[in-house]
């Protein structure tokens, strides 16, 4: 049986722009930062991993997620919202915690950040240059960061923490 879907009422209506132009750009330079330490490795794998990672993240994980949130068109923490809107027409926002998308994020995002990685430990056992270890402690951070501290932030103040199975935050 499904429980009754349910709008966290306490969440932002929207959050500032500022917030998503941080965020895109922290996304852009971790999508850079994933492609260097695949490039260390093999330049094959750095082609193969960019334009997989700006398709999925700004792309395809739009259209599965974002299209059945209540952000839809709205500013999110991300900004996301409004780019599904730009590209995408609206889905049914009692779908969202179904959604494909909400499997797969978690999935995709593991993959971009476990491939480079992965590429840049290998590499280092290769031929060891300071480069590559700045990379591997910038995705690490990265991971750290946007993986833990940002999510627990942004999900505490979003309106579909009570229905998304992602949600970083007690579902109170």
């Amino acid at each position: 049986m499904r429980t009754e879907f349910k709008i966290y009422e306490q969440g932002r209506e929207e959050h500032p722009k500022s917030g998503a132009i941080l965020g895109n750009s922290l996304m852009l330079l971790w999508i850079a930062l994933g492609t260097a330490g695949c490039w260390f490795l093999e330049p094959v794998i750095a082609w193969i991993y960019l334009p997989f990672a700006v398709v999925t993240v700004f792309g395809v994980l739009r259209w599965l997620v974002c299209t059945k949130c209540y952000y839809y068109g709205k500013w999110c923490p991300i900004g996301w919202g409004k780019l599904s809107a730009l590209l995408f027409k609206k889905g049914n926002i009692e779908d969202f915690d179904k959604s494909i998308g909400v499997k797969l994020a978690p999935i995709t995002y593991g993959l971009l950040t476990l491939v480079p990685l992965v590429c840049v430990v290998v590499s280092m056992v290769q031929d060891f240059i300071i480069p590559k270890v700045i990379v591997l402690v910038a995705l690490l951070v990265f991971s750290v960061y946007s993986g833990a501290i940002s999510r627990r932030g942004t999900c505490k103040e979003c309106k579909m923490r009570l229905v998304c199975p992602g949600c970083a935050t007690k579902k109170e």
